[in-house]
């Protein structure tokens, strides 16, 4: 598997670490195996620092933007850089909801096989699983799956845009945008800028750095890095708040005036 899928493992290993938990925010039963061969191992090396307590809020405050934007109304839910996620095996959706997985065929043909072996649940939701190469024209890909730009459409990059730099994020969105029907939405976690300068963070990027998957990019102002590409944000939180992992979070949420502190932004944001 390509350097970049080796995170998809150790995001795995975090999920499954959290479904055991006697108050997890979530279960992924199939967590464990998916994290399989390496996904332990990266995760010791990188942990620390609230990683794994990150990726525990993250993919419950994903899940939760997912449940409750469908009932309202969005029909289409796009997972890019899907990874071993297995939301379509752990979420209840509205029936008449699509959902479709984007990554790189190599990950995709690599899940499903394991997802066999495993002899895991079918989907419970409507699903398609779109290989295609993000760097290139995914979106061709993704209309071919069945995809149709006229409905209202959740875009979810989870773990994506700090692998991206500023100018690939951007472009991301704007495509987003692009193909997004008036009610759509966009679920996603940035980075701050301070975080990938602070010296506390040094040593986990070295590490993330050497293994050819460096973190690249960040903003203080996740507004109006939004607005400036199609979206308004809605909601705006860090990990620790209200919906985002109240009392699970090891650190104090500092208020945003509060300069130097290395911040990761979760939020939904509305096609403009």
């Amino acid at each position: 598997m390509e350097a970049v899928s080796y995170t998809s493992q150790w995001t795995a290993a975090a999920r499954a670490l959290e479904s055991e938990r006697d108050d997890a925010l979530f279960d992924d039963p199939l967590a464990r195996k998916l994290a399989e061969p390496r996904g332990f191992e990266l995760l010791e090396k990188y942990g620390g620092g609230g990683l794994v307590e990150f990726v525990a809020v993250r993919t419950r405050y994903l899940d939760d933007a997912i449940d409750d934007l469908t009932a309202r109304g969005i029909k289409q839910v796009v997972l890019i850089a899907a990874g071993m996620d297995t939301r379509s095996l752990r979420l209840k959706l509205p029936d008449d909801v699509q959902v479709y997985e984007v990554d790189h065929q190599a990950l995709i043909e690599e899940k499903e096989q394991r997802l066999a072996r495993l002899g895991a649940p079918e989907p419970s939701v409507s699903l398609r699983r779109v290989r295609a190469d993000l760097a290139g024209d995914w979106p061709t890909a993704l209309h071919a799956a069945g995809f149709d730009p006229g409905l209202p459409t959740l875009w979810v990059p989870e773990a994506l845009l700090f692998f991206l730099t500023e100018e690939q994020s951007a472009t991301l969105l704007r495509t987003f945008a692009d193909h997004s029907a008036p009610g759509s939405w966009v679920a996603v976690d940035i980075l701050s800028r301070e975080l990938l300068r602070s010296p506390a963070t040094q040593l986990f990027l070295a590490a993330l750095k050497e293994d050819g998957i460096p973190w690249l990019f960040g903003t203080d102002t996740p507004e109006e890095f939004l607005a400036s590409h199609g979206w308004t944000v809605r909601e705006l939180k860090e990990p620790g708040e209200p919906g985002a992992g109240e009392g699970r979070w090891p650190y104090a949420v500092q208020p945003r005036e509060v300069a130097n502190v290395p911040r990761n932004w979760l939020l939904r944001a509305e096609l403009a």
